[in-house]
Formats: C-alpha cells, structure tokens, sequence
C-alpha cells in the first residue's frame, strides 16, 4: 500500500440535507477540511508506524468525518467514520450523563450519598460521607486507582476487593469529599455501581436502554459484542507497535461492566451533536446533558468541572471537553455551545496530544487567536 494511503484516508463527508449549499457555507466547509488537516499533522503516522486519526466535526448545523491512516495495518483496514475505537476516559461522560438523567427524572440527587444505593458501603468509615455529586465530578478525596492507597495490592481488583478497599478507605487533609479536585477511575467506576444498583440494571444496558438506544448509536457498547468486533481498531503504543487485540478491555478493575466503552466516530458525532442541542427530538436527554455540563465545581479561574466534563474559557468563549487515554487509545470530545460546533478525535494509538490538538481546531474553527487553555489537559487516566 502506498505510503501517501497510509497517512491519510479518503475523507468521508457527511450528507447534507436540502437540494444545494450556499456558496458560503461550502467555503466554510473547505475550510474545516483544511483546518483539521493542518492540525492533526502532529499526531499521524509516519514512516510505516501503526495507527490512524478519526475526526468528526460539528459545525453550521452539519456533520463532516475525516479519517487518517490504518485502522489494522496487519490487515490493511483503513480508518474510517465507522470504525471502532476504545473511548477510555471519554466514555465516563456516559455515566455521568446517566446520572443526570436521573436527577432531572427525579429518580435520585447527586446529594445522595453512593452508600445508599451500594450497601455494602454502609459497614464503611468515611466512604459512607461521599456523594453521587462528588464522584461525578472528581471531588470525591478517592484515588484514581485502589493500589495507590493499597499500595500492598497486586493484580486487578475483583468486586470483593473493590468493597474492601472502599470500606478502609480514609479520608486525609488532602482526600476530603468535596473539598479538592482529584481525578479518581475508582469514583467513576463506583457511580456505573450505584447507577447499577439504583435501577437494578447493569450499566451496558442502562446506557443502552436510557442514552445510546434512543440516540441511535449502535455501535457504541460495553463491551463491545461479537457482531462489532471486525470493526474495532488495533491499538498502538506512542511509538506505533500493536498492544493488545482489537476489542480488548483492560485496566484495573475486573467484574462486568467495569471495562472500557467503545464507540465509532459516527456515533461520537451523534452524541457531540446531541450535547450541542441540536436533536429537536431527544430534549429530555438533552436537557440532561445540559445539566451534566454545569460547573459544579471551581478548580481555578481558568477551569471548573461539570460531572466529569471539564469547563475552560476560550477567548470570548467556552470550551467544555473531555478527553481520555490508555497505552493505545488517545480520545477527545469537546465543543463551544455558544459557537454551535465541536470535534470529536478518535486516535487508535496512546500518548497523543488529542486534548491540545482538539482544543485547537475549534479555536480555528471559531476564528478565535486567543492561546488555547492547557488546562485539564495532561491526561492521568489509567482506565
């Protein structure tokens, strides 16, 4: 295969409806390609190195798909709008959604302490003072994983260790629930429990059920089933060598459900869409998106936290994002409300500077000079 088919892909462009575009808006739309082009650079394969770039745009009430490089180099499977990537961190958005979903339903608050739905945190010290609110939003005093307090720990943590772990957990000057900004997995993985147990349903098919059915988003799962597997990407490391096997879950916590959501970038695009209001038709899960979105939480004057999306100032503007990272997944989701558009990166290979990269593509597209915010930026998952 070419080298040239290597580091770029056909560009796929989302249909538009109604009979013709207005000289204008198909300028602008040559402009997007231009702009996501010259941004994604950085981060493209070169010199036969594993992995591929999906970047979904929003913008001027339309969709546009650009895709870089191989999905599977061994397999010669180019990137396309519809191939399968792990979210990683990205994919908490879903959760938290879900947990505003309920809230707006009346169906639970987010001063609900998560002892209440997860009994077997009731026998606990302080995890019993913890809130859904605080999980949500990283201020819960948790680790982001168990084994850097249980530092003895070794090997992944089974449900029964989970519990344990929760149970000892103290808080400390620097762990207070709801005093600092701690990104925690552990809180993340504990609210998908406590949604779990709230509606005695397992978390793939509440967010099947409540968010990614209604929206027609049908390949997004956890995990990802076998009917979706042959479009899942291969996985690279920064340096372009395969990790693991397309469709693999990893990370530390080992029952089901606690894994890694996948999505395509069409799909992503649909929820990137649905976050923005712009699906007439889905206004209560819209409106629950919304509240997900409000800061609850102020960091510093530069940046403040919804329930799990990050709020940073863009000149005249706000940005409100998140992004995710494993060994071999780099994932950004972000969007301007008041502009009306956002992208979505999708890149199957770790340690790439999807958050900077995203955040400068809607700057440009929003024709605003102002320095990108760093913030939130360095990504410390470990999914």
């Amino acid at each position: 295969m070419k080298s040239q088919t290597l580091i770029r892909t056909n560009v796929v462009m989302a249909t538009v409806m109604g009979a013709l575009l207005a000289a204008g808006s198909v300028q602008a739309q040559v402009n997007v390609e231009h702009i996501v082009g010259q941004k994604v650079q950085p981060i493209l394969p070169k010199n036969g190195e594993g992995g591929g770039v999906a970047v979904a745009v929003r913008m001027d009430g339309k969709t546009s798909f650009f895709n870089y490089g191989m999905a599977d180099n061994a397999q010669s499977r180019s990137v396309t709008a519809d191939s399968i990537f792990n979210l990683g961190s990205v994919g908490k958005v879903f959760a938290t959604t879900l947990l505003a979903q309920a809230v707006k339903q009346g169906e639970l608050s987010l001063n609900d302490p998560v002892a209440k739905y997860v009994t077997e945190l009731q026998r606990g010290g302080d995890i019993r003072r913890i809130t859904l609110g605080q999980l949500a939003s990283h201020t819960s005093g948790l680790p982001d994983v168990p084994g850097q307090y249980e530092h003895w720990h070794r090997g992944k943590y089974t449900w029964p260790d989970f519990v344990r772990f929760l149970n000892s957990w103290k808080a400390d000057p620097k762990h207070e629930p709801g005093k600092q900004y701690l990104y925690s997995d552990t809180a993340m993985v504990l609210l998908r429990i406590a949604l779990q147990r709230r509606f005695n349903t397992p978390f793939a098919a509440l967010m099947h059920q409540r968010l990614t059915g209604p929206l027609g988003m049908t390949s997004t799962a956890l995990p990802l089933p076998r009917d979706l597997l042959g479009r899942a990407v291969q996985g690279y490391g920064s340096t372009g060598r395969p990790i693991g096997r397309p469709g693999m879950e990893g990370g530390t916590f080992q029952w089901p459900g606690s894994g890694q959501i996948y999505s395509s970038p069409r799909d992503m695009a649909t929820f990137l869409v649905a976050n923005l209001g712009e699906l007439s038709d889905h206004r209560p899960i819209e409106n629950a998106m919304a509240l997900a979105q409000q800061p609850v939480f102020t960091v510093g004057p530069r940046f403040k936290l919804g329930l799990a999306w990050q709020n940073v100032p863009a000149g005249n503007f706000t940005i409100i994002d998140k992004n995710g990272g494993l060994p071999n997944t780099s994932t950004y989701i972000g969007f301007a409300p008041q502009r009306k558009l956002g992208v979505v990166i999708l890149v199957n290979r770790g340690q790439q500077h999807a958050t900077g990269i995203g955040r400068q593509i809607i700057h440009a597209l929003a024709q605003d000079q102002s320095e990108p915010s760093s913030e939130g930026e360095p990504n410390p998952d470990n999914d």
